[in-house]
């Protein structure tokens, strides 16, 4: 596909543009309104394919919970795997700007089978939760404040840590807006073992040096908008003494992690990128008998 399209439609859901202007714009590139409405579904998100761990999984416990967060209770999605260990590192999961949806619950499932206690995050509840709307979702993320949301997640650690199921350790992993989120909190955290972010703004580099979770980050290769920052903050944790791994995906392109995302999901990266973020959850976390 025309990475011009690609590109266009990632301008759409991250700037965002107004829809009419987009399918303007996409008319223009495309060579005409036929074609244009042809190629929506190839680049919309079809989240009739988020199940590869169905939600209904025999292996698993999975429920709807409150936390108690920076700006009151917050609601999360919660697996844990009925197999294995009594007691287990937790991981949170945070969402791309579309919310806690089914592909991200669909993560949170991936990531409980692996052996962890896994919790997917709607850091929209302050705004009233996850639209099932997704441009509404995006609606939303621009009216969080950044820095509240974070605080919202670092409660999550907490939270997990708290829980009578917990060994100790907690990690994150966030696509997207919840990559940059992952960053953040990293930044933030003392407490946070380790972050595993995908495509998202990194953290300022004034904040880098506090970071004391181990990292590994991973980007897309044609992604400019977001990789602009990589440099600089590449730099920094070289300066800060900070334990990171960066894995760029060539030939990749933003969201390659989401299996729903259409022409924009590429399975070799994202199985690559998935089978190291596991190995570095159980290496960092400390999976094994508890």
């Amino acid at each position: 596909m025309d990475p011009r399209i690609i590109h266009l439609y990632d301008e759409y859901t991250h700037a965002p543009l107004d829809r009419r202007v987009f399918l303007e714009r996409l008319a223009i590139i495309a060579g005409g309104t036929a074609t244009a409405s042809a190629l929506l579904p190839v680049l919309e998100n079809n989240y009739a394919q988020a199940a590869i761990v169905d939600p209904v999984d025999v292996r698993l416990n999975i429920s709807t919970v409150t936390y108690k967060g920076h700006t009151g209770d917050i609601k999360a999605y919660l697996a844990t795997p009925k197999a294995g260990p009594a007691r287990r590192p937790g991981v949170i999961v945070i969402h791309e700007n579309r919310g806690l949806n089914a592909h991200i619950e669909d993560i949170t499932r991936r990531v409980a089978l692996e052996g962890f206690t896994a919790l997917g995050l709607d850091l929209l509840t302050p705004l009233g939760g996850t639209p099932k709307d997704e441009d509404q979702a995006r609606e939303l993320i621009g009216k969080t404040d950044r820095m509240d949301a974070m605080r919202n997640a670092q409660a999550a650690i907490a939270y997990l840590k708290s829980r009578p199921d917990a060994t100790g350790p907690v990690g994150v992993t966030g696509f997207c807006w919840g990559g940059g989120m992952s960053n953040l909190l990293a930044a933030h955290a003392p407490d946070l073992a380790a972050a595993a972010p995908y495509y998202g703004l990194v953290a300022p580099t004034a904040d880098v040096p506090k970071i004391k979770a181990k990292l590994q980050l991973h980007y897309a290769g044609n992604d400019p908008r977001i990789n602009a920052g990589l440099p600089e903050y590449e730099a920094a944790l070289k300066a800060a003494g900070v334990q990171y791994e960066l894995f760029v995906y060539e030939g990749a392109e933003h969201a390659f992690n989401n299996d729903t995302a259409g022409v924009r999901y590429n399975k070799a990266a994202a199985d690559l990128a998935w089978s190291r973020t596991i190995a570095f959850f159980k290496r960092t976390l400390a999976v094994g008998p508890a």
